[in-house]
């Protein structure tokens, strides 16, 4: 395996982790995965910082081992440069579908790989039927 295939694996096996029922409901774990500087823009369009984040992951879908979780589809990465990766993918989750990217930063420090920027856009379909907007 090549630095660069570690490198990615190392990135989805944490993306992962972060979409895990045990890892969203527990700040201290989901603190060990979130970059200092962690921006997302969610499917709705609201950009979250850090902080926010982890006060918020909790009470959010997916962190509850009885409720809807999160179905990845088509995870791949592309090193961006030594300690950057870009991983995009689909997202399942309770019917409705995203398209995701997120980047991934090692820092010179024993932290390990962090989530620096995630988005989630929503696919079109099935979660604006009944919305008037058509099919």
């Amino acid at each position: 395996m090549s630095m660069d295939t570690d490198s990615v694996a190392e990135a989805i096996a944490r993306e992962l982790q972060l979409m895990s029922p045990g890892v969203r409901a527990s700040r201290a774990l989901a603190d060990q995965l979130l970059d200092p500087e962690f921006t997302e823009v969610g499917a709705s369009g609201r950009r979250w910082d850090r902080e926010a984040m982890l006060s918020a992951l909790p009470d959010m879908q997916g962190a509850d081992e009885g409720g809807p979780q999160y179905e990845p589809t088509g995870m791949t990465g592309t090193v961006l440069a030594p300690g950057l990766v870009h991983l995009t993918y689909e997202t399942t989750l309770d019917g409705r579908r995203a398209r995701r990217s997120s980047i991934w930063r090692k820092l010179d420090d024993a932290s390990g790989w962090r989530m620096y920027y995630h988005q989630a856009t929503p696919v079109p379909g099935e979660q604006t039927r009944g919305r008037g907007t058509g099919p």
